[in-house]
């Protein structure tokens, strides 16, 4: 068991980034909504520095990139809309479970430990995502970036989780890819957790300065 986890009773995930790589399928989602509006593809790369903030925040990027300026509000609300859709048809067929990701969970359920997703994506997504992986069983509580009027790097979500199962956030973790949710965890005072490989807006995570970092999350186990 990894030293982090001691005394230890709930443990929060990120999902982009952090349990799956989902780039691929938002990024085709993106560019369809793109060239639905006759605006030009931003392209896997792209997408993959501007995933973190939530859906909306996603398509303010890709529009401001795209049109060399930010989005009128009616543009951004369009273009969130159809991104919607464009997602909501595929969610999951290019996602993959980073390496060690199904060991750790599959790990820590078997050692006690509450265990719950928290995300900045569409709570519509997270069920159809963690089916086909075959991990809905894995979680006591799910929240999406729309589940709660705050998201992440707000501590609302963590600080939610915590008082519904009863604990004191002292007693939680927070795992994560990115600075927002380093900056989440801390806020809420849970422990924090980050992995290096996932989302951060191009900058290395161990920057955020987390509590721990781990290459892989079967080091957890």
């Amino acid at each position: 068991m990894h030293p982090i986890l001691n005394d230890i009773r709930l443990i929060s995930f990120d999902l982009d980034g952090t349990l799956v790589d989902s780039v691929p399928d938002l990024a085709v989602a993106v560019d369809a909504s793109l060239e639905r509006l006759g605006l030009p593809a931003a392209g896997e790369a792209r997408v993959r520095d501007w995933v973190g903030n939530g859906s909306l925040k996603l398509m303010e990027r890709a529009l401001t990139c795209a049109r060399h300026g930010s989005p009128d509000e009616a543009l951004l609300a369009r273009a969130h809309e159809v991104f919607l859709e464009c997602y909501g048809r595929d969610p999951g067929s290019r996602t993959r479970l980073y390496p060690g990701v199904r060991e750790a969970l599959d790990g820590l359920r078997g050692g006690g430990w509450v265990l719950t997703l928290v995300t900045n994506k569409p709570f519509a997504f997270i069920q159809p995502i963690l089916a086909q992986f075959g991990l809905e069983a894995h979680f006591a509580l799910c929240l999406g970036g729309d589940s709660l009027p705050q998201k992440k790097p707000d501590p609302a979500p963590l600080l939610h989780v915590a008082a519904h199962f009863g604990l004191p956030p002292s007693a939680c973790l927070m795992v994560g890819d990115s600075r927002h949710d380093v900056a989440a965890g801390r806020a809420a005072g849970f422990r924090t957790l980050a992995v290096p490989y996932g989302y951060n807006h191009g900058e290395p995570v161990r920057d955020s300065r987390p509590d721990a970092l781990v290459d892989s999350l079967a080091e957890l186990v």
